[in-house]
Formats: structure tokens, C-alpha cells, sequence
């Protein structure tokens, strides 16, 4: 119940926001069969409770080839040219060059009104129907290394406009650094009076225990004001394998439930799972995992499990009443229960069959030894009887 809307034009079969005249766009009027589905997306999303994640800047449209024809170019519209834009016709690096001044409009930079006024006049518009909405959150980038006075402006705008509409929205930031030690990160973590969320998305580029340490670092650095850490995009697929594997997208997904972390979406194809039979399998197991338990009374527990190795098994637990232990793969470790002598339920899951085998009861004061039948495997261990 969780989707990602990139504000972004240049897969096939998308339109452009503006309007065509005469072989240029012109900035101050729209294609409507834009926003019309931008309005039926909303809608349809609204109607099925799903949470939309919009990012309003998709910065990937605005370098290479995609800026060759995005009509903020100024030479495919009639609104501004080259000159009196400080805008390039032509980019044709990655975006952590940071060539494309279109980033730079706002007053605090180079304060480039002619550009900032249509750029405004876009966000404006998307707010127009995302404001009618509760099921929408707000993103300033995708994977940006920009000045952090360009989020930071549009977060405002979209505060000052719901407020004006009364209503509450929720902002973040998304940086580029997979590092989430990266100072760049702090732009977000250490402000919330600009974003009261944080996209950790970056940090699914990191394997095994690492990716479980960073986030779990700064969720603890921030705890004294704590906000929710989303992750919109879970990379790892076979098909493309540069951001890991079939295998790192499962386990990321899981290590980021039972980090406590406020959401976890695979990352489309093929970089990510998307909605592959494995991805299907992940959140039907997780579903049944989590309707067992009550993950809100629940907190990131490793230091309960004795004798554990790295990236072999992690604790989501509320400590005397239940406790879920996520195993990537075969191992076998000590789980510490009270040491008063209780009766504990204990029901196992094969994440990629969804198959859960039949609750078993144990009476004791000891740790309890786990052992993983083998690889993706889960169980819950809950206070009582079958």
C-alpha cells in the first residue's frame, strides 16, 4: 500500500506538463492530459488507502538526453532563452557534476526569478490536486547533490501552501550518498523543522550487516526527536545486479522492517524486485508475520540474541511478550527470555513460500535455541499457548 510518484516525463508513453505551441512549450500553459492522470492516479490511490510518495523534482529529467527535450530547456520553450535564463542548452553529464542551473534559482542561490516564477507555477499546480489528498507525502528530489537551500525552499512552499489550504503534509528529502554518514544527510536528519520525515532509500545500496548498522546509527542519533525513516526504493535484482541481487533485495526489505523503520517499497525493475513473485512473497510472509505480533509495542532487539554472527539472524521484539527473528539464511542462535518459567508460542515462516509450519509450545526461563530450516526464514516466538 505504498507507491512512489517521480514528477518524471521521459519513459515512453509519458506526456509533458506544458502545453505545445507551435513546436515549443510554453511554460504558462499546461497539457491537460497530464494532469488528468495525475488527478486519476490520486484518485485511485486515495480509494485504495495507498500511501503515495511524490518526488516533486525528478532529477534524472534534467541532465543527458531527457534535458535535450525537457521543455524547462530554454530552447524548447518561448518563455526565456539562454541568456536571460543562465540556464544550458545542453548537459550532458551525471548529475553529481552539478551542471544544470536550474537547481540554483531560488533567492538564496542565484535568485533567477524568470526561471524560479515557472518553476513555482509547476509545483503550485501539482499541490492544486495533491492537496485534496490525505494519502500523499512529499518528496523535494530523487538522489540529489544540490545546494540543500533548494529542498529546503520547496519544502517550505508546500507547508505554506497546505497551511493555507488547512491541512497537514509531511516533507523529506533525498539525498545522492549512499552513506548515510554523509553530511549531505544531515541536511535532512538534523532539521526537522523543514522534514518531518527521512528517506533512507540510499542506504539499500548497502549489503548485509552494514546496511542494518547505518540505519540503525542514525535512528539512535536522532532518537531524542524521532521522525519516521522511509525507504521508498529497496535496489537489488538479478536482472541488473550492479545494486546487488535478488538476495540483497529480500534480505534489505526484512532488515528494514525489524529496524523499526516506518516503510519499506522494492524498487522497480530492474534495479529492484518491483512486484516479482519474491517481492509478492516478502510482504505476504511479512503480512502474516506482523499480524502475529503487534509491531508498534515492537523495537530492533539484536542484543537479545547469544551467540549470533554477523548478518545472521535480527530481533524486532517487545522483550517479555513476543519477539520475531529474521534469519537470511541457515544459522542457528540463542534467544534470551524472561527468566521466569512462561509458556511461549513459537510459529515459523518460509518467507518465499509464504508457508508457515504449525505453532509449537515450549514452557521455559532459558534462551531458547533457533535453528533456520535454511535460507529467508522467519519465526515468532509470542507469550502463551498455541
Amino acid at each position: 500500500n505504498y507507491v512512489r510518484c517521480t514528477m518524471s516525463c521521459r519513459d515512453e508513453g509519458d506526456v509533458w506538463p506544458f502545453k505545445q505551441v507551435d513546436g515549443k512549450y510554453d511554460l504558462e500553459e499546461w497539457n491537460e492530459e497530464f494532469w488528468d492522470r495525475f488527478e486519476v492516479f490520486l484518485q485511485l490511490t486515495s480509494n485504495r488507502d495507498i500511501v503515495v510518495q511524490i518526488e516533486v523534482w525528478a532529477t534524472f529529467d534534467y541532465y543527458r538526453d531527457i534535458w535535450d527535450r525537457n521543455p524547462f530547456n530554454p530552447k524548447n520553450n518561448r518563455n526565456y532563452n539562454a541568456k536571460n535564463s543562465g540556464l544550458p542548452t545542453k548537459v550532458n553529464s551525471h548529475p553529481l557534476q552539478l551542471e544544470n542551473n536550474f537547481f540554483w534559482s531560488i533567492p538564496a542561490e542565484r535568485n533567477q526569478e524568470n526561471v524560479l516564477k515557472y518553476e513555482r507555477r509547476f509545483v503550485e499546480k501539482i499541490l492544486s490536486h495533491s492537496l485534496k489528498y490525505g494519502n500523499v507525502l512529499y518528496c523535494m528530489d530523487n538522489e540529489t547533490a544540490v545546494t540543500p537551500e533548494w529542498g529546503k525552499y520547496w519544502a517550505k512552499l508546500i507547508r505554506d501552501k497546505a497551511k493555507e489550504e488547512g491541512v497537514s503534509v509531511e516533507t523529506t528529502e533525498m539525498w545522492d550518498p549512499w552513506n548515510l554518514n554523509d553530511p549531505k544527510h544531515r541536511n535532512t536528519f538534523d532539521h526537522p523543522e523543514s522534514y518531518s520525515f527521512v528517506d533512507i532509500s540510499q542506504n539499500n545500496h548497502q549489503k548485509g550487516q552494514a546496511h542494518w548498522d547505518n540505519a540503525q546509527h542514525q535512528r539512535e542519533r536522532i532518537k531524542d526527536n524521532p521522525r519516521p525513516l522511509n525507504n521508498v526504493k529497496i535496489y537489488g535484482s538479478d536482472e541488473y545486479g550492479h545494486f546487488g541481487n535478488d538476495r540483497d533485495g529480500i534480505e534489505r526489505f526484512w532488515r528494514n522492517i525489524f529496524g523499526g523503520l516506518a516503510s519499506a517499497r522494492f524498487h522497480r525493475p530492474p534495479s529492484g524486485l518491483g512486484l516479482d513473485e519474491k517481492a509478492q512473497a516478502s510482504l505476504k510472509s511479512m503480512r502474516g508475520l506482523l499480524d502475529r505480533i503487534d509491531p508498534i509495542g515492537c523495537e530492533p532487539h539484536n542484543d537479545l540474541l547469544l551467540d549470533r554472527e554477523e548478518n545472521e539472524a535480527y530481533c524486532f521484539a517487545h522483550p517479555g511478550v513476543e519477539y520475531a527473528v529474521y534469519f537470511p539464511k541457515e544459522g542457528t542462535v540463542r534467544l534470551a527470555l524472561p527468566d521466569s518459567s512462561d509458556k511461549w508460542r513459537i510459529e515459523w515462516v518460509n518467507i518465499l513460500s509464504s508457508e508457515w509450519k504449525p505453532a509449537e509450545q515450549i514452557e521455559t526461563g532459558e534462551p531458547v535455541v533457533l535453528t533456520s530450516p535454511g535460507n529467508h526464514w522467519a519465526v515468532v516466538i509470542a507469550k502463551g499457548g498455541p
